[in-house]
Parts: C-alpha cells; structure tokens; sequence
C-alpha cells in the first residue's frame, strides 16, 4: 500500500500525456493522480449541473469510470481535461435533476408584499424558466450553466468545452431567447 501511493505521489506532477502513458502501460493505480487533479478542477461545474453534491459525486464517480475504461481511446492525451470533461458533461446531464434551476430561481427575494395571485405567477414564471432549460440542447444548456449560473469567462468556457468562444456566445445567446420565448408565451 505504502508503495502505491508513493507511486502515484511521485506521479503527480507529470504531465497529463505522461500519467496516460504510464496507465496505458499498464500501472492503472496511477490513475488515481488524474482523479484527484480533475476531481477538484471540475467538481464545481458537476455541483452547478446537477444541482446535488451527492447526486454530482456519483456522476464524478462514474465519469472516471468511464474514462478509465475507455482511455485507450483519449486521441489526445495533452488534452486529457477536455476529453474527460466531455465525458463528466454526459454523466452530469444522466444525473441532473431540474433541484439546481429550481434553487437558483427560488433565491430571488422579493422586498414588497406579494398577493397570493402574485406569488402563483412568480411559481408559473420559475416554471417556464426551468422547462425552457430543460428544452435545451445539452450544448446549450452547459455554455448556460458555465455562463449564467457559474459566472465563468467565455475564455475558461471554450477551454473547458473545447470550443470557439464565438460558438459558445452563440449557444448562451440562443439559450436567454429560448428562456425569453418561453416567458412570451405565459404572460
């Protein structure tokens, strides 16, 4: 035991490509340095989509899964990030639930009395926005949650999405007008 983990702790500054190489070559604990670079690099974006810790830990769990399995078919080990981004994007969108929508449109506070018809309609509004969400592609819907729900740069977006950041403003662009037709149609 004490040998594996000096293994893996001798590891953990290589380079991606290197770690791959090495698991690849059949020292698959040394996986372990890979989990735990991307398991905090990313383990906020998993929260933000699936809107659970938990329900975000089991999709992490399973995404390095899946990576693990399916390493030999990362073409580009450098980019290792992105690769299995791609992959904890898919498991998060398996995992999501409509909480994480519903808790961010929940916490708008409203500072004047409300009617009881004025509050059944903020509900159908909250409503319209999280099915309008749910509508989404999932590309739409991750440069959303980057963008809107997490704050990031369009440059951290295209990094992580391995996209042109002018794609990505065009996916946030074209998710606010389907939320915006979505709330037309209600009111």
């Amino acid at each position: 035991m004490a040998r594996r983990m000096a293994t893996s702790a001798a590891w953990v500054g290589l380079p991606d490509a290197e770690v791959v190489a090495r698991v690849l070559d059949g020292d698959g604990e040394t996986f372990a340095v890979l989990v735990e670079r991307y398991r905090r690099a990313f383990g906020q974006y998993a929260s933000g989509v699936c809107g659970d810790p938990d329900v975000a830990a089991d999709a992490m769990q399973e995404a390095f899964i899946r990576a693990f399995e399916a390493l030999d078919t990362c073409r580009d080990p450098e980019r290792f990030g992105a690769w299995f981004f791609r992959i904890l994007t898919n498991q998060c969108h398996n995992h999501r639930t409509r909480r994480r929508v519903h808790q961010a449109l929940e916490t708008v506070t409203l500072t004047e009395p409300r009617s009881a018809d004025d509050r059944l309609r903020d509900r159908e509004i909250r409503e319209a926005i999280a099915a309008a969400l749910d509508e989404l592609s999932p590309e739409q819907r991750d440069a959303f949650v980057l963008r809107e729900i997490e704050g990031r740069a369009y440059a951290e977006m295209a990094e992580l999405l391995d996209e042109r950041e002018d794609t990505l403003r065009m996916r946030v662009h074209r998710a606010r007008d389907a939320v915006r037709r979505r709330l037309e149609a209600i009111v």
